[in-house]
């Protein structure tokens, strides 16, 4: 389980259950266990200190590879 947290204010966005070994590129929503604080504007996701995190293409989340840090294990299948 990944915590997926703002690299600007390094606040907690959501939990996230990754399987695989590569990069967190895309969210996909029904993956999100735990959802901490964010918003959704116009397709886009934001944190609550303002910064963009990703676009909402509807079943997943496109992630901005600089925005966000993760940390934790992938689950490998």
């Amino acid at each position: 389980m990944l915590v997926i947290r703002c690299a600007a204010c390094k606040r907690k966005l959501w939990k996230y259950d990754k399987i695989g070994p590569g990069e967190v590129l895309r969210c996909h929503r029904d993956r999100i266990r735990k959802i901490y604080v964010f918003s959704e504007v116009g397709g886009k996701v934001h944190c609550s200190c303002g910064k963009n995190i990703g676009i909402d293409k509807g079943s997943f989340i496109k992630m901005i590879h600089n925005a966000f840090t993760c940390s934790g294990t992938k689950r490998t299948v």
